[in-house]
């Protein structure tokens, strides 16, 4: 007995064959994606808004998502660039003196096609247990062509992500007499990147992602920040080749999440893709200098093999609490240090938001 209407009937399908049938959420239709889960209690609207959730239908652990609503504010990019949306109950009736709207809505307004009233749990132990794998949300009848879906849905590949979140203008923010002129590489930035190094007294240039270092030096900025974004990491060559030339510059660099990556690569390094990777603003992760452990927010499937990365290069700074994987290296050998986790941290914790001032900082000492 289904306890929806067929009309507002919605199916998930696992590349394993198994089918989750729910509810339709926000706009109708069929996409297909990597399905992967976050753990966020809170933060949902960042979530929708974070483009390195391109490709990827994305599961809310949290069983009820929307009850704060959606504002303007929240939006850490332009549009939504998640693939697919799955939560466990959706609140079509939010509470909060900020809310300007419900989640239903926001999705069915940038098209997204999602799904609830499936248990969520359960997929994410199916997660858990066997890796992240390829799905379908559809709001057809799934059974009527079933193993046409599947063989779709098995053939997915998430290709050619930097280049399809990335802005192909330059764009400029500062506030009042900014004090430093920072070049942020846009691999599919959050928008709170930018503010941070702003409220901090910078001119922010935002480049595309295939900027070459000629085209830094002529900006010729105080610092360089690489950002995050979604995809596999590897597959960004010529990104990776620029990087290589633009650490020659000797200009102070710092990296968060895909641009951690990145940086790695770039010197001598490998990546390597998660079980199920680290996705939600309650991830612990201890810095190896200090000895404390922070609560972070993160988004990301690859991660940096930390005993890659040559020892004359640099050295892993912090490390995943949880599984030890790299989270941080410091490099000795050029002027840059990067993190996977997000310092940024909307929504989520503050813990982190120091790597800015130090980053500030280091510009400071070289504009001296």
């Amino acid at each position: 007995m289904s306890f929806f209407n067929q009309s507002e009937k919605a199916y998930l399908m696992l590349a394993n064959g198994q089918v989750f049938e729910g509810k339709s959420l926000g706009a109708k239709g069929t996409v297909i994606g990597e399905v992967v889960f976050t753990t966020g209690l809170t933060g949902y609207q960042e979530t929708l808004t974070d483009p390195s959730y391109y490709g990827q239908i994305v599961t809310q652990t949290f069983p009820l998502i929307g009850n704060y609503g959606v504002n303007h504010e929240d939006n850490e990019s332009a549009r939504s660039y998640v693939t697919g949306y799955i939560v466990r109950e959706s609140c079509d009736m939010p509470s909060n003196f900020r809310c300007e709207g419900n989640i239903k809505d926001f999705l069915t307004e940038n098209n997204i096609i999602g799904i609830s009233g499936i248990d969520t749990r359960s997929l994410t132990r199916i997660i858990r247990e066997t890796g992240v794998m390829n799905g379908i949300i559809t709001t057809e009848n799934i059974y009527d062509k079933k193993e046409e879906l599947l063989e779709k849905v098995r053939a997915f590949e998430i290709k050619n992500a930097v280049e399809s979140v990335t802005n192909s203008e330059i764009l400029t923010y500062s506030g009042e007499n900014p004090k430093y002129k920072v070049v942020l590489f846009d691999f599919g930035y959050k928008r709170n990147i930018r503010q941070e190094l702003v409220k901090r007294g910078c001119e922010v240039i935002v480049v595309p992602a295939d900027t070459t270092a000629e085209q830094v030096k002529a900006i010729n900025p105080d610092g360089i920040m690489f950002s995050n974004g979604p995809g596999n990491p590897a597959e960004n060559v010529q990104i990776i080749e620029n990087i290589k030339e633009i650490q020659k510059l000797g200009i102070a660099i710092f990296g968060i999440c895909l641009g951690h990556q990145l940086m790695a690569l770039a010197n001598g390094g490998r990546t390597e893709k998660l079980k199920y990777g680290h996705r939600g603003a309650n991830q612990p992760v201890i810095d190896l200098e200090s000895g404390l452990t922070y609560v972070t927010s993160q988004n990301h499937g690859y991660a940096v093999i930390g005993d890659s990365i040559p020892a004359e290069i640099g050295h892993v700074s912090h490390i995943n609490a949880n599984d030890k994987t790299c989270e941080g290296i410091r490099y000795t050998a050029v002027n840059a240090f990067t993190v996977q986790f997000h310092p940024e941290a909307h929504g989520g914790p503050l813990d982190t938001a120091y790597l800015f001032d130090e980053f500030i900082s280091t510009m400071e000492s070289e504009v001296k």
